[in-house]
C-alpha cells in the first residue's frame, strides 16, 4: 500500500487519503459571498479524488480581506451557499476544511490579474488597513493603522464568530492562517512587529496573538474535529523569523490543543530570496514534525506522485498539501494513484474511463 493513500485519522474525521488540496485564493466572490465557481472548483478536486479539501482563505473580517473578491466567513448570510459547497464535498468521500484569515497589512488589493497593488483606503475597492506595527509591507505605499488593544481584541472576536459560522456551513477541519505575512505572521515575525507592549519584543509577546486566536476558535470549535494552523517556518531573512522559532512555536501549539501544522514559508519580506525547488519547504515540515512529535503537512512545488509519497514514507510530513498542480489537474489523486499503482474508488459517473 502506498502511504500516500493510506488512510489517517485525526480526532474524530478520517482521510481517505494523505492529499489535501491547499488553500488557493481566487478573488472569484463579491461581498465574501462564495458562489458556483466555488462549488465547482472545490467540487472538482473532491471528485478527484482528494482525501482533504481546503477552501480558500476565507476574512474573517472585510477589512481582513487580501482583495474586495476574497472569500469571506464574517456574517451569517455567507452561511447557506458554504452549507452547499461542503455537502457536495462530503457527498463525494472528501473532507470540507475552512481557513480562516486577516490580511492584516497586506489587505485591500487589487485582483492579481489586476496588477495586485495595494488600493488606497480612499480610493473604490480599498480600505484603511491595520497590523501589529505602523510599517508597510511594500515602499512607497501607505502605512498600515498600528492595532490598539481593543482592535487586538476585535480581531479574535472576529475568528471565533467566523469558526462558528464554518461549523454551521459544515466544515469539518478548521484551519488558522498564520502564514505568508497576513496578520497572525505579522506579529509573530519581528521584522513587521515593533510593538512595546505585551504583543511585542519577546518570542513570547510576539507569539501571543496567533495562541490567544486559537484559543478563541477552540470556545466554539468541537473537541472532537481537527484544528490545523498554518505557518511560515521561515522569513528568508536575516533576523526574520527561522525554523528554531517556528518548532518553539509549534511545541506551544500542540499544547493548546492544535493537531496539525501547515508549514509553508514566507511572505512577510517584500524582497525575500527564496531557493525555489522541487519540496523546498519539506525540510522545514520535517523538523517541525521530528521535534515536537505534531503532526505536519508539507507544501510547495510538490507535483509528482512519487515526490509526494516518498515525502509520506519516509516521515518528513503526514499530509501533503498540494496548490497549483491541482489547479492543472483536478483529478490528480487519480492519477497519482494510477502511478503508483494503488487502488481507488473512483466516482461511479467515471469508472469507464479508469485505466486498466
Amino acid at each position: 500500500m502506498s502511504k500516500l493513500f493510506s488512510t489517517i485519522t485525526i480526532k474524530d474525521v478520517t482521510l481517505r487519503n494523505r492529499i489535501a488540496v491547499s488553500p488557493m485564493c481566487e478573488y472569484s466572490s463579491t461581498d465574501g459571498f462564495a458562489n458556483n465557481w466555488h462549488l465547482v472548483h472545490l467540487g472538482s478536486r473532491a471528485i478527484g479524488g482528494a482525501g482533504l479539501v481546503i477552501s480558500e482563505a476565507a476574512a474573517v473580517s472585510p477589512e481582513g480581506r487580501i482583495s474586495y473578491g476574497d472569500l469571506g466567513i464574517w456574517k451569517d448570510e455567507h452561511i447557506e451557499k458554504l452549507k452547499e459547497i461542503t455537502d457536495f464535498i462530503h457527498e463525494q468521500g472528501a473532507v470540507a476544511g475552512i481557513q480562516l484569515a486577516h490580511a492584516g497589512r497586506k489587505a485591500s488589493h487589487h485582483k492579481p490579474w489586476d496588477g495586485g497593488k495595494l488600493i488606497p483606503a480612499d480610493q473604490p475597492n480599498g480600505w484603511p488597513t491595520v497590523a501589529p506595527s505602523a510599517l508597510p509591507f511594500a515602499e512607497a505605499t501607505a502605512a498600515p493603522a498600528e492595532l490598539d488593544k481593543a482592535g487586538i481584541e476585535k480581531i479574535k472576536a472576529d475568528f471565533k464568530a467566523a469558526a462558528a459560522r464554518s461549523l454551521a456551513a459544515g466544515f469539518k477541519v478548521a484551519e488558522v492562517h498564520a502564514a505568508h505575512g497576513y496578520l497572525l505572521h505579522e506579529f509573530y515575525s519581528p521584522l513587521s512587529n515593533h510593538r512595546t507592549d505585551e504583543y511585542g519584543g519577546s518570542f513570547e509577546n510576539r507569539i501571543r496573538l496567533v495562541l490567544e486566536v486559537v484559543e478563541a476558535v477552540k470556545e466554539v470549535w468541537p473537541a472532537n474535529l481537527p484544528l490545523f494552523v498554518r505557518i511560515s517556518a521561515t522569513d528568508w531573512t536575516e533576523g526574520g523569523w527561522n525554523i528554531d522559532d517556528s518548532v518553539a512555536l509549534a511545541k506551544k501549539l500542540k499544547d493548546a490543543g492544535v493537531d496539525v501544522i501547515d508549514t509553508s514559508t514566507g511572505g512577510n519580506v517584500a524582497r525575500a530570496t527564496i531557493p525555489l525547488k522541487p519540496g523546498y519547504q519539506v525540510e522545514f515540515a520535517e523538523a517541525i514534525k521530528k521535534q515536537t512529535g505534531i503532526l505536519t503537512g508539507a507544501v510547495g512545488l510538490i507535483t509528482d506522485a512519487q515526490q509526494a509519497d516518498t515525502i509520506v514514507e519516509t516521515g518528513q510530513a503526514d499530509l501533503i498539501f498540494i496548490a497549483r498542480e491541482l489547479l492543472r489537474d483536478p483529478h490528480f489523486p487519480l492519477r497519482a494513484a494510477h502511478q503508483l499503482n494503488q487502488e481507488i474508488q473512483w466516482p461511479v459517473q467515471y469508472e469507464r474511463a479508469k485505466w486498466e
